[in-house]
């Protein structure tokens, strides 16, 4: 299994087309394999379509993140890429909680049509 976590100054990021880049975990038997920090591509050029493209090709199993637009959801999903949103708190704690089951996605913390102050840059 291969987990993507939006990242953002060691937290997870509000929003996954324009976080900084991806925590990216591979896990064996329940346990940690390796973990490494990978650049999105679409930080500083937001592109439509090129981040799920990217992280299909890192050949990710489920992608983690605090919100994500409709468009990438279905791009994630229709590469069977599993979605969970809603998430928050630290990188470290979020893998945990995803390792024993009790990470719990909830609604997108961002929609478009938001506002920048509202906590999504849309």
């Amino acid at each position: 299994m291969r987990l993507a976590i939006a990242t953002e100054n060691g937290h997870v990021a509000q929003h996954f087309g324009r976080c900084p880049g991806f925590t990216v975990v591979d896990i064996e038997n329940g346990k940690i394999n390796s973990k490494n920090f990978i650049e999105n591509p679409g930080y500083k050029a937001h592109q439509p379509g090129a981040v799920p493209m990217f992280l299909r090709n890192q050949n990710v199993d489920c992608v983690i993140a605090g919100g994500m637009g409709p468009n990438a959801v279905m791009n994630l999903q229709a590469s069977g890429i599993k979605v969970i949103v809603g998430i928050t708190g630290s990188i470290d704690e979020t893998i945990e909680q995803f390792l024993n089951g009790s990470l719990k996605g909830g609604e997108s913390l961002c929609e478009h049509g938001q506002h920048e102050h509202e906590g999504c840059k849309h």
